[in-house]
């Protein structure tokens, strides 16, 4: 999923003499929650953000370097801000990687930017901006913390992006994150419920938890015991998703967790999902079944029996909905490897599926495994998984046909009189299937983006439910 966002800042803006940040953000809701802490930074120290490149008096550019797409569309945004202002400082995954002969790639391409930074660096961004663009001296505002609990968000104000972590401790084969983001540091549980809670009152009705392996949380610290509201609170996923059921509650808003790998101890988080505290909805990057593969990939936990944990975790919570990712045509990967991965689709019966044609990503270690397979035949492959995928997708679908369901609504003109775009708890923002909402058939049913309603589920579009507020 990628987001690309240019930040409007209010009219007023441009007649004070307030100086100006261009802003665009690239890349996955973890690069995102970045964008938000420093655009919060910049708010707090009196910048203005401007609507246009040509507008502002300095752009930064936060950028993604995981795949060749997302290399190129940020090498691309840095040379149209370059063109059209000058003044640029790159941060972000990009900015940490090396080009040829072992320089920084974003320097070897634009090497008239003013600065660049790797991801996660609120504060050396800052400081390149207070260099070429002094920051507005204002004696109340300078007084704002550097992190509050809440800040800008770039998301609808209902959901938001909720980090726990950064860093990976996994070092997959096809993945370069480690070598751009680090290893896991796990943020303090205190001050990761703090933000929830702060998120909460501010009127956010979906908080998704993220991290690069949001399993792992903790592993770092040795679960360490922090605390919240006064009491004693382990740095454990099991305990962070008790203490964020109770913050939500009486708000009634839900807990979306994404980048979950099937370690056994998730298994203790699905008793809250079946009681509802929790969304019975797990975001697990599988990426393929053959244990030969998965070891070639080195992905963790490539020993689970992942067909019994599903069957274990639907045992535990029948509402559960899963959606993973899959990678077809891996280096190596036979026609038997991969037929294996179609039986896995089959049988587990994922809700939600992606898959990607393995990519040869510039610095992954898999590009050095034999039988490197041809475009053709990897792409041929993922279609034929997106083929399964699809089909059990549509499946599970029209079984929801007469249930009602729980809708969060996105989007309601007129107050939903000709209906709306929802989503229910099987449905994460952006990357899963919408609710598309009908009129109501009681002139006195009203919608409105940000809240709840009751929806009777009539049918099945492509990937989308259609549903009648009730």
């Amino acid at each position: 999923m990628t987001e690309d966002t240019l930040v409007r800042p209010p009219d007023a803006a441009r007649s004070t003499g307030i100086p100006k940040i261009g802003f665009v953000s690239l890349g996955c809701p973890k690069a995102l929650t970045d964008s938000e802490l420093i655009l919060t930074r910049l708010s707090a120290e009196g910048y203005a953000t401007s609507k246009t490149f040509a507008g502002a008096d300095l752009v930064i550019v936060n950028t993604c370097g995981f795949i060749d797409d997302a290399v190129k569309e940020s090498l691309a945004t840095i040379g149209e801000a370059l063109a059209e202002n000058g003044k640029v400082v790159v941060t972000g995954c990009l900015g940490a990687k090396a080009g040829e002969g072992g320089g920084n790639l974003v320097r070897q391409m634009h090497p008239s930017v003013l600065a660049v930074t790797g991801p996660h660096a609120t504060q050396e961004v800052m400081d390149a901006v207070h260099l070429h663009v002094p920051k507005p001296h204002d004696p109340f505002v300078d007084l704002v913390p550097a992190r509050p609990s809440i800040g800008i968000k770039l998301t609808p104000k209902h959901y938001a992006y909720l980090k726990i972590s950064e860093g990976c401790n996994h070092r997959c084969t096809f993945c370069i994150i480690p070598s751009l983001r680090g290893d896991l540091v796990s943020r303090p549980v205190g001050d990761v419920l703090a933000e929830a809670a702060a998120l909460f009152e501010s009127g956010v009705k979906e908080l998704l938890v993220i991290s690069q392996d949001t399993s792992a949380y903790g592993v770092d610290v040795r679960y360490r015991t922090g605390f919240w509201n006064g009491r004693p609170v382990k740095t454990q996923l099991l305990e962070l998703c008790e203490r964020l059921a109770e913050i939500a509650e009486p708000h009634g808003a839900w807990v979306r967790l994404h980048y979950v790998y099937p370690y056994p101890h998730v298994d203790a988080v699905l008793p809250l999902m079946a009681t509802g505290r929790i969304l019975p909805y797990l975001d697990v990057p599988f990426q393929h079944s053959h244990p030969d593969v998965l070891r070639r990939m080195k992905r963790p936990a490539s020993g689970e029996k992942n067909l019994e944990r599903l069957a274990r975790w639907r045992e535990l919570c029948p509402e559960l909905v899963v959606r993973s990712t899959f990678i077809a045509g891996f280096p190596g990967e036979t026609e038997a490897e991969f037929e294996d991965l179609l039986a896995f689709l089959r049988e587990a019966k994922i809700d939600r599926a992606g898959c990607f044609a393995y990519s040869a990503v510039d610095g992954a270690t898999a590009n050095q495994i034999p039988g490197m397979l041809p475009i053709e035949l990897r792409e041929e492959r993922r279609a034929r998984v997106m083929a399964v995928t699809e089909a059990v997708s549509i499946e599970k679908l029209a079984r929801r046909v007469g249930a009602t369901m729980q809708v969060l609504v996105d989007s309601a003109p007129g107050l939903g009189r000709k209906g709306g775009v929802g989503r229910s708890y099987a449905d994460a923002p952006e990357i899963d299937g919408r609710v598309r909402l009908l009129p109501p058939e009681k002139a006195s049913k009203t919608l409105k983006a940000g809240e709840f309603t009751r929806a009777k589920i009539v049918a099945v579009d492509g990937h989308d439910l259609v549903g009648i507020p009730i």
